[in-house]
C-alpha cells in the first residue's frame, strides 16, 4: 500500500511515522555516498514494463524449479537412514545420527547462501553457482551407488562387511556438496521470485501472495513424488536408477532455469548488509554520551541527489540506536572527516531496528516448530501402535506424511478461493488477513491438531485396555489440521520475512527463517528427552515408552498443546505491538 505523502505501508499500517512534506535534516559527508548506494539495490535489469507473459514464464520457471529441485533433494534425503544401513551397512544409531546432521546442516547452509546473495553475487548468480554445485554433489551421489568398487559388497547371511573408508568419504562428499548446493537455492530462489513481481502495481502484488502459496505446493509435490515413487524404485529396483532420477530431475530443472535468464529481473548487491549493521552498532557505542534530539527530522537522513530515492521511516522503537543517526557539534564541523563509522543514516539504523523487532516473532516460530515436526516421529509412532488396514489396504504410518501433502494442497485450494475472497470482502480496507494475523491463526491451530492427537491417543489407549485396535484413520484429522496450520502458518511465515526484511537482506531474513526449521528439530528432539526421562521412574515406563500401550503419549501431546498455548499467548502479544515496515518513496 502506498499513501498520498509516498510512504509504502504493509497491510494493516494506517499512517506513516513520517511525513514526506516535513522538511528532513540531510548532512552530506565522504561516507555518504556509500550509504546511499548501499542501501539501494541497484537493478540490472527490469521487466516493469514487460508484457504479462514475460511475468508468466519467470513464475512458472521458479515454481518448477522448486518442485523439481524437491524431487531431487527429497530423493536423496528421505529414504537416506535406509540406504546408509542396507548398502553401506552402517548400524541404526550411526546411519540416524549421520541423516539427522546431515540433515541440520541443510538448513544451516542457507544463511551462508544468503549472506552470498545480498553481499557478493546477487540472488541469481548465487542460484547458478548453487546448481552446479548441486548437480557435482548428485552426480557424485548417484555414481557412489552405481560403481561397484564404491559400495561394499552384499550381506553373506549375518555378514555384512561395512563400507571403507574411501567408500564413506566418497558418498559424505556428495551429500555435503548438496547440503552447501541446497544453501544457495534456499536463500535466494524464493526472494528470486517474488523480486521479478512489481511491487508498486497492486496487480501484481497480489499475484506474489499467490506466488508464495504455489512456491511451497510445488515444494510439497515434489516431496511427496520422491516419498512414493522414487522410495519404490529404491527399494525394489535398484538405488542407483533411484539417486539417477533425482540427479535428472535437478538437470532439467537447471535447463529450465537457465533458459528463462533473459527475462528475468536482476539486482545486484552494492555491499556488505552486515557491514552496515555493524557500523550502527559501532556509531551508537561511540556516541553514548551524545544527546539523541526530540525531533526525528534532525537526525541524519541521507544526500537527495538522485531523482528516486527509498529510504525507512523513522520508527521510536529502540530510540538508543538512534545515536548512531546522530549528528554531533563536532560532525556539524567542515574541517571534521565524517566516517559511516561515526554516523549512519536513519534507514541504516531502522534496518537494525527491522531485525530486532522480527526476532521475538521468529523465536516463537522455533517453538512452532518443535511441534508441527510431531509429525515425522511422535505421530508415526501412534500410527504404528494402530490398526494399519483400511479395507484391503495396508497403510504404512510414515506414508500419512503424503496425505498431510494432499492436506496442504486443499488447504491452499481452499484459501485462495475461499477463505481469501470472503475476508477481503468484510476487510474495511479490502487487503484481506494481515500476514502477522495469518501467521497467529497457523499458531492457535496448531494448538488444536496437538489437542486433536492427544484426544486421538487417549481413544487409541482406552480402546487397548478392551483388547482392540482402532483404525490408523482416526489419525487423518490431525493431519488436516496440522496441514492448515501449515499452510497459515509456514508460507505466510516466508512471505513475512521476505516483506519486512530490508532491501538488502532479503535472502539472508528468508535464510534465517528457514533456520527456525532446524532449531526447531532440535527443541523437539531436546523435549521429548527431557519429558522421557522425566517420567521415567521406579519401574514406571514415562509418558513415551518403547511400547506406547503401556505409556501415555496423550499427556505428551497434551503438554504440547499447553507449550503452544503460550507461545501463541506471547506471539499474540508481539504481534499486536509490531510496528511494520515503512518505505518512503522520494522524487
Amino acid at each position: 500500500m502506498e499513501n498520498d505523502d509516498g510512504v509504502s505501508l504493509e497491510s494493516g499500517e494506517r499512517s506513516p511515522l513520517l511525513d514526506k512534506s516535513q522538511s528532513s535534516r540531510h548532512f552530506e559527508d565522504n561516507g555518504s555516498e556509500e550509504i546511499d548506494q548501499r542501501s539501494e539495490p541497484q537493478s540490472v535489469t527490469s521487466i516493469s514494463k514487460a508484457p504479462p507473459i514475460i511475468l508468466v514464464i519467470c513464475y512458472v520457471d521458479v515454481a518448477a524449479f522448486s518442485f523439481l529441485e524437491g524431487i531431487a533433494f527429497n530423493g536423496i534425503g528421505i529414504n537416506l537412514v535406509l540406504y546408509l544401513g542396507s548398502v553401506l551397512h552402517w548400524p541404526i544409531s550411526s546411519s540416524a545420527a549421520n541423516v539427522s546432521f546431515w540433515g541440520g546442516t541443510t538448513y544451516f547452509t542457507p544463511l551462508l547462501g544468503g549472506l552470498l546473495a545480498d553481499t557478493y553475487f546477487g540472488n541469481y548468480r548465487t542460484i547458478v553457482i548453487s546448481i552446479i554445485l548441486y548437480l557435482l554433489g548428485l552426480v557424485i551421489v548417484t555414481l557412489s551407488a552405481t560403481i561397484p568398487s564404491l559400495t561394499p559388497p552384499s550381506c553373506d547371511g549375518n555378514s555384512c562387511q561395512p563400507a571403507t573408508a574411501f567408500q564413506t568419504f566418497v558418498f559424505f562428499s556428495g551429500l555435503y556438496v548438496i547440503a552447501f548446493g541446497t544453501g544457495g537455492t534456499r536463500a535466494a530462489l524464493l526472494p528470486f521470485g517474488a523480486d521479478q513481481f512489481n511491487e508498486e502495481k497492486p496487480i501484481e502484488m497480489r499475484k506474489k501472495v499467490s506466488f508464495f502459496s504455489y512456491f511451497y505446493v510445488c515444494s510439497m509435490l515434489g516431496l511427496l513424488f520422491s516419498g512414493t515413487f522414487i522410495v519404490w524404485i529404491q527399494q525394489n529396483v535398484s538405488w542407483a536408477i533411484g539417486f539417477g532420477i533425482s540427479t535428472f530431475c535437478m538437470v532439467i530443472a537447471s535447463g529450465g532455469f537457465l533458459l528463462g535468464t533473459s527475462t528475468y529481473k536482476l539486482t545486484m548487491p552494492t555491499g556488505s548488509p552486515l557491514k552496515s549493521l555493524l557500523q550502527v552498532i559501532v556509531a551508537t557505542v561511540r556516541k553514548m554520551h551524545v544527546e539523541t534530539p526530540t525531533d526525528p527530522n534532525l537526525l541524519y537522513v541521507v544526500n537527495q541527489e538522485k531523482s528516486c530515492k527509498r529510504r525507512l521511516a523513522h520508527t521510536d522503537e529502540f530510540r538508543f540506536f538512534d545515536k548512531a543517526a546522530t549528528i554531533s557539534n563536532l560532525e556539524r564541523s567542515n574541517d571534521y572527516a565524517q566516517s559511516s563509522w561515526t554516523i549512519c543514516t536513519v534507514t541504516q539504523v531502522e534496518e537494525l531496528k527491522i531485525l530486532l523487532r522480527m526476532l521475538p516473532i521468529w523465536a516463537t516460530s522455533v517453538v512452532y516448530t518443535a511441534a508441527c515436526t510431531q509429525m515425522n516421529s511422535t505421530f508415526i509412532q501412534q500410527g504404528n501402535a494402530m490398526n494399519t488396514r483400511i479395507g484391503s489396504f495396508t497403510i504404512p504410518p510414515a506414508s500419512l506424511s503424503s496425505f498431510g501433502v494432499i492436506c496442504v494442497m486443499i488447504w491452499v485450494f481452499i484459501y485462495i478461493r475461499v477463505i481469501a475472497p470472503v475476508v477481503e470482502r468484510f476487510t474495511s480496507n479490502g487487503a484481506g488477513l494481515t500476514n502477522l494475523q495469518r501467521m497467529g491463526i497457523g499458531r492457535f491451530t496448531m494448538v488444536i491438531a496437538m489437542l486433536t492427537a492427544g484426544f486421538i491417543e487417549t481413544i487409541r489407549l482406552k480402546s487397548v485396555k478392551h483388547g482392540q485396535l482402532i483404525s490408523i484413520g482416526w489419525q487423518f484429522p490431525q493431519y488436516f489440521i496440522i496441514s492448515g496450520s501449515e499452510v497459515f502458518n509456514y508460507i505466510t511465515q516466508l512471505e513475512f520475512f521476505y516483506a519486512q526484511a530490508p532491501d538488502s537482506m532479503r535472502s539472508i531474513c528468508t535464510a534465517f527463517a528457514l533456520l527456525s526449521t532446524a532449531l526447531g528439530n532440535y527443541l523437539s528432539s531436546f523435549i521429548v528427552t527431557v519429558v522421557s526421562a522425566a517420567t521415567a521412574s521406579d519401574g514406571n515406563p514415562g509418558w513415551i515408552p518403547d511400547d506406547l500401550n503401556k505409556g501415555h503419549l496423550d499427556y505428551f501431546f497434551y503438554g504440547l498443546a499447553g507449550i503452544c498455548t503460550i507461545n501463541f499467548c506471547i506471539y499474540a502479544f508481539v504481534a499486536r505491538n509490531y510496528r511494520l515496515k515503512q518505505v518512503i518513496e522520494e522524487y
